[in-house]
């Protein structure tokens, strides 16, 4: 736009200079013309004549109210610069050949184009390069700051200083030295400096967790012990429930410590993932029905997969209503029950502990569903919560699936 409003500038000024040239040719002409008519002597120029038709009707109404006028027209088919004045009542007219003058005015504006497409295609380049530099940190910054709110607190943009030594400089009014960085390293830093207290505040929060739960099992396993030392009744039923629930508690501490850490570490098999998930339910004392639609054999710890079905159903029978539903469809398991489903929350964040819910719904999710989704990451499960549009929380595992050896017969039952 620029280039264009330049070139514009410049055509108007350059024409306006040679016409200019052209039309104080073609008066000087005149005058002269004139001045030969007055005294009857011949001018001497083949361009001159009284009344030509030729002559622009404007010029002519110019030169019939007493007044001399130029103006670009034709004569004889071509392009002149005609000067009128009047002569007796007449318009006495010269011309002057203004082909050239065109043609002149046209390699003009063809320099001007070329110029100003040369000066815009630069100038686009270096837009083009600039920001697709801005956009490529921009889009990076972006990358990192998803990664993090994925759970990566590990990721950092770092992008290099523009600078020496990367200091922030300013003058006395605030304004950027030339060594001083840019804005989007800015928030690049800040991001970084967000993610690295955030990252040290969740150290600090599952440290305090751990030790809290460690310091607690020593205690309350002697307060058990004690507890099966009181006279049978109901005040010792009580004590030994709520420390029993304490107990709990503080093992599901523990283990989400462990699953923060990092030290978890699946102990792999293959299993036959219909058996093994019958089996886990018939371990619980949830009443839950388990339907094989096509059974897979699938690489996973039993262990840890008896867990996580485990405080999924336990969850559903707390939280939902009967009837708790689990398939098996291949590689796929899914606990259903009919409750008023999951909280907004779970299913757009996923489980976070100790949060509860909406208490008017009566739906919760504490630490089991948190303990879920850490064994889950342990074994590479794929996990998915959704509520069921008939009502009901729906939790979809998607196991990695591992072919069966002939020698080597899938766990999750008893061999023939």
């Amino acid at each position: 736009m620029v280039a264009a409003v330049l070139g514009i500038l410049v055509h108007n000024v350059v024409s306006r200079q040679i016409v200019g040239e052209v039309r104080k040719e073609a008066d000087a002409d005149l005058d002269h013309a004139l001045g030969h008519y007055e005294y009857g002597t011949t001018h001497g120029d083949v361009n001159v004549a009284l009344d030509p038709p030729d002559l622009p009707e404007r010029l002519r109404q110019l030169v019939a109210r007493g007044r001399t006028g130029s103006m670009v027209g034709e004569h004889a088919g071509k392009p002149v610069m005609w000067a009128a004045g009047p002569a007796d009542d007449k318009a006495l007219a010269v011309w002057i050949p203004y082909e050239g003058t065109r043609a002149r005015l046209r390699d003009i504006d063809t320099a001007i184009l070329a110029s100003s497409a040369l000066a815009a295609g630069v100038v686009a380049l270096a837009g083009l390069f600039l920001a697709n530099r801005i956009s490529r940190r921009l889009t990076a910054t972006a990358a990192v700051a998803r990664r993090i709110s994925a759970g990566d607190l590990d990721a950092r943009v770092d992008f290099p200083a523009d600078g020496a030594d990367g200091a922030e400089e300013a003058d006395a009014d605030g304004r950027r030295t030339p060594g001083s960085r840019d804005e989007v390293q800015d928030v690049a830093q800040a991001l970084d400096s967000m993610a690295g207290a955030l990252q040290e505040r969740l150290e600090a929060e599952k440290r305090f967790t751990a030790d809290v739960a460690h310091e607690l099992r020593t205690p309350l396993t002697g307060s058990l012990a004690a507890a099966a030392l009181l006279p049978e009744g109901r005040p010792k039923e009580m004590i030994n429930d709520r420390l029993r629930a304490m107990h709990l508690l503080t093992e599901d501490l523990l283990e989400i410590s462990r699953l923060d850490s990092g030290v978890e570490h699946a102990d792999l098999a293959r299993v036959e993932l219909g058996r093994a998930v019958e089996r886990a339910v018939a371990g619980t004392r949830v009443a839950a029905s388990v339907q094989v639609v096509r059974d897979a054999v699938v690489l996973t710890d039993r262990r840890r997969l008896d867990r996580i079905l485990t405080n999924l159903l336990a969850n559903a029978d707390r939280h939902g209503r009967p009837p708790v539903e689990v398939t098996v469809e291949g590689p796929v398991v899914v606990v259903r029950d009919h409750g008023p489903g999951y909280p907004p929350e779970l299913i757009e964040q996923g489980p976070q502990r100790f949060r509860t819910g909406d208490p008017g719904r009566g739906r919760g999710h504490g630490l089991g569903l948190t303990i879920v989704a850490g064994q889950a990451a342990v074994l590479e499960i794929s996990l998915g919560f959704a509520n069921a549009p008939d009502g009901g929380a729906v939790t979809t595992l998607r196991l990695p699936v591992g072919r069966l050896p002939e020698a080597d017969p899938p766990a999750g039952g008893d061999t023939p």
